[in-house]
């Protein structure tokens, strides 16, 4: 079984169309799945919202927890772990691409792509933003080597144990987390598919920021990485 993860915070909105996109590309591809959202205190009523799909869904089927991201890690029932943000940017699509993927190449881990492949690419970004995460994905690149196109999405599948053991070794928070878990698997000998994605900046609902704040955190985090690993 296949257990996506699904961190939300003010998400109300756009929590039940995901569900329902998720159930109607998993069940078409027949692949068996339970989704596990982790909300982080939304003033908005993301957990109530998770209650109600629970409800029409199945409670075995959907999981609300109003507590931290490992908590997701250790409810989750699946020998496999879908990563993938609940703000409607990551298409349920992919998905079926995405365990096909690891299911022919044995990969422990298979990443989306936002920059290699046939039909990639990013939309609803401005040039500057667009800008910025090119440079970053391209020092990053410079400096890590990490063998993988994309270091700072957050669209993936990983073998549970896998993931733990990744969870388990990585220090960073925000951006860098992301970056760290790719860096850490290439260093641990994991074996690492892509799949090309496209990523829709929120379609629907709420804001998404990237701040000065924001690319100071990741620098200084890229410069630990290169220092340390």
């Amino acid at each position: 079984m296949y257990s996506i993860i699904l961190p939300t915070y003010n998400e109300r909105d756009n929590l039940p169309l995901l569900v329902w996109m998720i159930d109607k590309y998993l069940g078409a591809a027949n692949i068996q799945y339970e989704i596990v959202i982790v909300d982080d205190g939304s003033p908005d009523g993301t957990q109530e919202a998770a209650k109600q799909l629970a409800k029409i869904y199945s409670e075995d089927r959907i999981l609300g927890l109003g507590t931290a991201y490992l908590h997701g890690l250790k409810h989750a029932k699946g020998d496999h772990v879908i990563l993938m943000d609940a703000d409607l940017s990551h298409h349920p699509k992919f998905i079926p691409q995405m365990v096909a993927k690891m299911r022919s190449g044995s990969f422990d881990i298979v990443t989306g792509s936002r920059y290699e492949g046939e039909g990639c690419g990013v939309y609803g970004w401005d040039l500057r933003r667009k800008v910025i995460s090119r440079g970053a994905n391209f020092l990053a690149q410079l400096l890590l080597r990490p063998g993988v196109s994309d270091l700072t999405g957050s669209f993936r599948l990983y073998k549970r144990e896998v993931l733990q053991r990744l969870v388990d070794s990585c220090t960073s928070k925000g951006y860098v987390f992301q970056m760290e878990m790719m860096v850490r698997a290439r260093h641990l000998g994991y074996s690492i598919g892509e799949v090309p994605i496209t990523f829709v900046d929120r379609m629907f609902y709420g804001d998404s920021k990237l701040g000065g704040s924001e690319i100071v955190q990741y620098l200084k985090g890229l410069l630990t990485l290169f220092a340390t690993t």
